[in-house]
């Protein structure tokens, strides 16, 4: 006999809320579970296989829809690896686009904490800057993160 989970305890093994799961299964993510006479959801192994890779693409950052593909790709095994390879080199690259974006900004930051006299808010250096962009020396776009 198939061991059937509640919706608490996939949440307990993977460390994903209730309600995200309720999510992931009305986006589409997660299939619709099985539900008892009483309306509770039921889950398998495959779901909790499936949790934990949604999971885990979640905490390297990826997003819903190269999740999407992903788990399409694994649902169909005799597709390339190929693809695969492509959503997460896409990824690879906007992580390392962040990362200098941050690079500039920790420079930006580190040269307005530094020129601070720590005197009077009037001639704060760290109120300036914020107030006119044309004093920073790097170039530096909303993060994102």
């Amino acid at each position: 006999m198939v061991e059937m989970l509640t919706i608490g305890s996939l949440g307990r093994k993977t460390g994903t809320k209730v309600q995200t799961i309720r999510y992931y299964e009305q986006i589409g993510l997660m299939p619709t579970a099985e539900r008892t006479e009483g309306g509770q959801r039921r889950y398998v192994n495959a779901d909790l296989d499936r949790l934990s890779f949604i999971r885990h693409s979640r905490q390297l950052g990826f997003g819903l829809d190269a999740i999407r593909e992903l788990l399409d790709l694994g649902d169909h095994p005799n597709r390339s690896c190929e693809e695969a390879d492509t959503i997460a080199r896409r990824h690879l690259w906007q992580v390392e686009q962040r990362l200098a974006r941050l690079k500039a900004l920790r420079t930006e930051l580190k040269r307005m904490v530094q020129e601070c006299s720590g005197g009077r808010s009037a001639e704060c250096r760290v109120l300036e800057v914020l107030r006119d962009h044309s004093e920073c020396l790097t170039q530096h776009d909303e993060i994102g993160v």
